[in-house]
């Protein structure tokens, strides 16, 4: 089956291609005969219930520098002229991003969107995670002080967070004496309107955190993702560096408990991320990372499997 995939992610220029999951997920695609568009999400347009994007034919190449082709602009009708829309711009998760989901949500019953915009919209990576709270360490969602001060006395050593934020940026451990906590706090409450979230300091992140990743509720697989020297955050943007792993009891059970729901809710591809073998502390479904990483320690094709998903949920479609 030959289709046509319309890639919804940040300029191509950008990115790098050596750790880049959408750009394996192109290079997969292109390798099985598939059609590749790439368009940003400010290209969106909705008129007269149809929804629009103006983008450009694709290919792509593992050559640095030199990795992608510009073929001829179209205005794509992506409820008509495309089988699959690839939803993989990074966030930040702001109101650009969920306006996104909702124009992309009213094609969803013509054209396949993975993730899924409606569950992507309804499970931020570390909100949705708390229907799982008997997996996570101690967590907090607050802009109080005094909330904080308390969650701090009680659990010692914290982190705190932003909310929505990605790939390792402000996060700030608070030792014990919460000497920074009151500062932190106010430029927190300064800089974003949402709650923040402070969470447990885990020591066993100094042995890394794994990010596994699961395929339509499956493990495809999973690497040790290890802080950089005096660094708590172990993100690869972040200067983390990734190693082989396997997976423990807990985390296995972990990934058992999420699968039905990842499966309901159509989120084909998804990242979470353990601490100390035990902790979750986020379900990533917005444009979740890892797979070359994966790939290059065990020797799997995460991208292939997620095509598979793809594929198949397509042929589900076509026979109901």
């Amino acid at each position: 089956m030959t289709l046509t995939v319309a890639v919804q992610m940040d300029p191509l220029e950008q990115i790098n291609i050596s750790g880049d999951s959408t750009f394996a997920l192109m290079l997969a695609a292109q390798t099985r005969g598939h059609r590749l568009y790439h368009y940003l999400a400010e290209e969106l347009t909705y008129q007269d219930k149809r929804l629009y994007a103006g983008g450009h034919a694709v290919s792509v190449q593992s050559v640095a520098g030199d990795h992608f082709r510009l073929g001829d602009f179209a205005i794509l009708d992506l409820g008509k002229d495309v089988d699959v829309v690839l939803m993989r711009q990074d966030p930040p998760f702001d109101l650009g991003y969920i306006t996104a989901t909702h124009m992309l949500e009213r094609i969803r019953d013509e054209t396949l969107v993975v993730n899924d915009p409606e569950a992507v919209r309804n499970a931020p990576e570390k909100v949705w995670v708390l229907d799982f709270a008997q997996y996570m360490p101690p967590t907090l969602l607050t802009r109080s002080l005094g909330a904080a001060r308390k969650f701090a006395a009680e659990h010692g050593e914290v982190v705190i967070k932003p909310l929505h934020g990605n790939a390792g940026k402000a996060v700030f451990k608070i030792g014990r004496d919460g000497a920074n906590l009151a500062p932190l706090l106010e430029l927190f409450n300064a800089t974003y309107r949402e709650p923040h979230v402070l969470q447990a300091f885990l020591p066993a992140v100094a042995e890394g955190d794994k990010r596994i990743v699961l395929v339509d509720g499956e493990i495809a697989g999973a690497i040790n993702r290890r802080p950089a020297q005096g660094d708590i955050r172990s993100n690869l943007a972040a200067g983390g560096t990734a190693e082989s792993t396997e997976l423990t009891a807990r985390e296995r059970e972990i990934c058992a408990a999420l699968a039905p729901e990842l499966k309901r809710r159509g989120l084909l591809f998804v990242g979470i991320d353990v601490i100390g073998g035990e902790w979750l502390t986020e379900i990533n479904v917005t444009s979740p990372t890892g797979i070359v990483a994966i790939d290059r320690f065990n020797g799997t094709d995460t991208a292939g499997l997620i095509w598979d998903a793809i594929e198949a949920r397509l042929a589900e479609r076509k026979a109901a």
